[in-house]
């Protein structure tokens, strides 16, 4: 089985104790690994799927931390880097009533953004199946070419490149620097994951059927489109399967996006769907698809945190042999 790939930001989030109130008034809380392309690596290994993570850490307890999360979640993690020059990387979060969330991050920088390009190792991408990231470290940082690298080593393997832009403005110094690199890397990805409260941010429409005049753009052969309890999505250039929502008790929506496109990566990988097979793949199995994914993430929210929420491939089976 060849491995996904999946670089950018692994971080510490500081989940609080309770629900309901404003950060400034939370007064205590749990430590979780998180980071969305880090998240993404552990769901692909959790369900049994090889997979890798690149980053930078700091040469912090934090640092350690994450690595032996991550080793536990079965995630290879020869490709991430250590350094004294900026600390590991965290985010303190709020929970709303509903489950969603308020972020506060301490990344000044981090250490995931100082990695350089010159340490990447062409070989590491001779057996990639997908190369996966997200625009948290897209900024104006050593990351950013970076991960224009990774990408161009990725295509040079005829990887599948996957993009969930995953919007977190309070990075960015303005709206505009965060729009204008997610559109910049968009066209270089094959499958694009958005949600409905990132579309019109993204796009300018409000409308997915609108949007996709501007998310098929370059290399994009297929969108998934998240819709929270409202269900699921999958665009080709001339197709649309769509799920119902599958509710739940939310407890902590913290990585359900992640859990959603890393259950398909593991699904197209399970499957070895070629690059050139992904707008062609049938109606009946990306229905299949989206029925995993959407329990898969679903099951995720009822507990806290991201990686320890996720399940494996044993356990989501049981889940959903409940349900049907």
């Amino acid at each position: 089985m060849k491995k996904v790939i999946s670089i950018g930001e692994a971080l510490i989030d500081f989940i609080p104790n309770q629900k309901g109130c404003e950060l400034k008034h939370v007064t205590g809380f749990e430590r979780v690994v998180g980071g969305a392309p880090a998240n993404v690596s552990a769901v692909v290994a959790k369900l049994g799927g090889k997979s890798n993570f690149i980053s930078k850490l700091g040469e912090d307890a934090f640092g350690d931390h994450i690595i032996e999360t991550l080793k536990d979640a079965n995630v290879n993690t020869d490709y991430i880097l250590r350094t004294d020059k900026a600390n590991t990387g965290l985010a303190f979060v709020s929970l709303k009533e509903d489950g969603n969330r308020d972020f506060s991050f301490y990344r000044n920088p981090s250490s995931d953004m100082l990695l350089e390009e010159s340490e990447l190792k062409q070989e590491w991408f001779e057996d990639c199946y997908c190369l996966h990231f997200c625009s948290v470290d897209l900024i104006e940082c050593p990351m950013k070419n970076t991960h224009k690298k990774a990408i161009e080593y990725a295509l040079q393997n005829k990887s599948i490149i996957s993009f969930d832009p995953n919007v977190r403005l309070p990075l960015w110094d303005s709206e505009e620097s965060c729009r204008e690199a997610i559109l910049e890397f968009l066209p270089l990805a094959h499958i694009v994951k958005i949600s409905d409260e990132e579309l019109e941010f993204i796009t300018g429409y409000n409308n997915i059927d609108e949007a996709k005049t501007v998310l098929f753009n370059g290399n994009v052969k297929m969108i998934l489109f998240t819709k929270g309890k409202d269900g699921a999505e999958i665009h080709t250039k001339d197709r649309i399967i769509e799920i119902p929502g599958h509710v739940v008790d939310v407890a902590d929506t913290t990585g359900a996006g992640d859990s959603f496109i890393g259950s398909f990566l593991f699904r197209i990988l399970q499957d070895s769907i070629d690059v050139n097979e992904l707008d062609s793949i049938s109606d009946e199995t990306l229905k299949e698809y989206l029925l995993f994914l959407n329990y898969y993430a679903a099951n995720s929210t009822t507990k806290k945190g991201a990686i320890g929420s996720y399940a494996t491939l044993d356990e989501i089976k049981e889940y959903i042999n409940k349900l049907v």
